[in-house]
C-alpha cells in the first residue's frame, strides 16, 4: 500500500458528513453517535486521505447483524482485526484507493475515549498537531511503500500524545 499524506482538505469534514449519514441509516436503533476521528478531522496537518469514523453503538454483538447493510455501502467487514470489542470495516473506491475507516465500539468502551482524547487535544494544542504533521511527513517519504513502518514510526509519538491527551482530559474535568 502507498503510503501517501497530504495537505488538510477541509472537504474531508464533509465527506465525513455525508458518509456518517449514510452508516446512521445502516446501524439503524443500535448506533448512538458517530464521531470523525483520525487526522482528517485534525485541521492543519497533512494525512493520509482516509477518514477515520469511531461509531458508538448500544451492543456490539448487534453489528454482525448490519454486516449486509455496511457491505451495500461498499465496505469490506473485517471483523475484530486485532482489536477485541471492535468492529471494523473499511472501504475503497472504484480505482481500489481506500477512502473510508469505520470503527465500531459498544459505548463507554475505553477504546472511545482514547481515541476522543488524542483528537480533541491535537485540535487543542496546534504545536503538538504540527509537529505531528511534521513526523507524518517525514515517514511518508521515508517509507513511501512499507505502511507498516510507517506506523511504526508513528507508535511512540502517538502512544505519548495518548498519555497526555488522557491526563489533559482529566484535569479539563477536574476544572469544571
Amino acid at each position: 500500500m502507498l503510503v501517501e499524506v497530504v495537505p488538510h482538505n477541509p472537504q474531508w469534514q464533509q465527506a465525513f458528513n455525508t458518509e456518517s449519514q449514510q452508516i446512521e441509516l445502516a446501524l439503524c436503533q443500535n448506533m448512538l453517535v458517530i464521531h470523525h476521528i483520525g487526522s482528517t478531522a485534525i485541521p492543519k496537518i497533512f494525512a493520509k486521505p482516509i477518514i477515520d469514523m469511531l461509531v458508538e453503538v448500544k451492543k456490539i454483538e448487534l453489528v454482525t447483524e448490519k454486516t449486509s447493510a455496511m457491505v451495500a455501502l461498499g465496505y469490506e467487514a473485517m471483523g475484530e482485526f486485532g482489536l477485541i470489542g471492535r468492529r471494523y470495516f473499511r472501504k475503497e473506491n472504484l480505482s481500489g484507493i481506500r477512502t473510508h475507516h469505520v470503527h465500531i465500539y459498544e459505548t463507554n468502551s475505553p477504546e472511545i475515549k482514547r481515541h476522543l482524547a488524542f483528537r480533541d487535544y491535537m485540535i487543542a494544542h496546534p504545536q503538538a498537531a504540527e509537529q505531528y504533521s511534521l513526523l507524518k511527513q517525514e515517514l511518508a517519504k521515508k517509507y513511501p511503500d512499507n505502511i507498516e513502518s510507517y506506523m511504526d514510526g508513528k507508535n511512540d509519538f502517538i502512544k505519548r500524545i495518548e498519555k497526555k491527551a488522557l491526563q489533559w482530559l482529566e484535569e479539563s474535568k477536574n476544572s469544571l
